[in-house]
């Protein structure tokens, strides 16, 4: 039986540049946690009354305790950081989910601490380290690529590797883009974009530049990787679900001793033509029962990009799967 309650705490040290933070504009980080965690808060200077539900209320008071604290080290309290407060707090967590410990699954790159998010995160990242062919599956936002630059640039850090390679596949995602100047490698290159501007938030530009010209770090797209053998390199195929079945196969020969390789895409953004096969499909289905790869599958629930993107990817899959029931 559910029961209501209610509890008032204050928020020390009353501290108005901290409250103002914690609340955000208009008050609204308080009414995102209201909205998402179903309960109501009040608010008078720094005492704060939350009620609902006896969970939620509990849940919600930490969320607000934990937000205050973070707010010492920086007044940049945004929505996102809400909806991933809320997402830590295990409120939304399914009760079979049993998470491995976050401090040990952080990846320390130069420029900051990537932290795992939830349960299916840090098993990813426990999978990055304790496999030598991984493969992340599933929506968009639930931090698939940003999460292997991390542990590649780690890897690298660290001189597990000598070099890391990020490989894409340039296929336009349904728009046709028409004629783009330049070679093969500067036609490319906004294909590419993600996964320099995951490189620049963690070792920064001028570095990623040296290491770029030094070839330590190689960016290229999937054809650039035929009848190359790659040893002691942290390589990532990011947007595989465009890769053909032979594309993936011809990608999955090149690994070489020494190395790591992550393979991530979203089966439902497929974007190649009609009657073409996705290589990650086909490869998630092969190599299922292979010892030594790892396989994490992530869902609408991991999104951790505003939390209208979760809805927006919940809404998508229930359609789908009323069509495919009619059909």
């Amino acid at each position: 039986m559910k029961t209501n309650d209610a509890r008032e705490f204050d928020l020390h040290p009353a501290d108005q540049r901290r409250l103002t933070s914690l609340c955000g504009q208009f008050d609204e980080h308080l009414k995102h946690i209201e909205r998402r965690m179903d309960v109501r808060i009040g608010r008078r200077g720094h005492h704060f009354r939350v009620e609902g539900e006896t969970e939620h209320v509990a849940a919600a008071v930490e969320v607000l305790r934990h937000l205050y604290r973070e707010t010492e080290a920086t007044d940049d309290i945004t929505p996102d950081t809400v909806h991933l407060f809320i997402r830590e707090s295990g409120f939304e967590r399914l009760p079979e989910e049993v998470p491995f410990d976050g401090s040990l699954m952080v990846v320390k790159t130069p420029k900051l601490q990537a932290k795992p998010r939830g349960a299916n995160q840090q098993r990813y990242v426990h999978s990055i380290r304790s496999h030598d062919l991984n493969f992340g599956i599933g929506p968009a936002g639930t931090g698939k690529t940003w999460l292997a630059v991390a542990c590649a640039v780690e890897a690298l850090k660290d001189e597990q590797v000598k070099r890391i390679l990020l490989v894409r596949p340039a296929v336009e995602a349904g728009e046709k883009l028409g004629f783009l100047p330049g070679d093969l490698a500067q036609k490319v290159d906004p294909y590419l974009r993600p996964l320099y501007d995951a490189l620049y938030e963690m070792l920064g530009f001028d570095q990623v530049t040296r290491l770029i010209e030094k070839s330590v770090i190689e960016i290229a797209p999937l054809a650039f990787m035929r009848g190359r053998t790659l040893n002691n390199a942290f390589i990532i195929l990011d947007e595989s679900q465009n890769t053909t079945r032979e594309q993936m196969k011809m990608f999955l020969t090149r690994i070489g001793f020494g190395s790591t390789a992550v393979i991530t895409g979203d089966t439902t953004q497929v974007d190649l033509p009609r009657g073409q096969n996705s290589g990650l499909i086909h490869a998630a289905a092969v190599l299922s029962k292979v010892s030594g790869v790892g396989f994490t599958r992530f869902e609408a629930r991991d999104v951790v990009r505003h939390p209208l993107v979760q809805r927006i990817v919940e809404a998508y899959d229930a359609f789908d799967a009323g069509d495919r029931q009619q059909q």
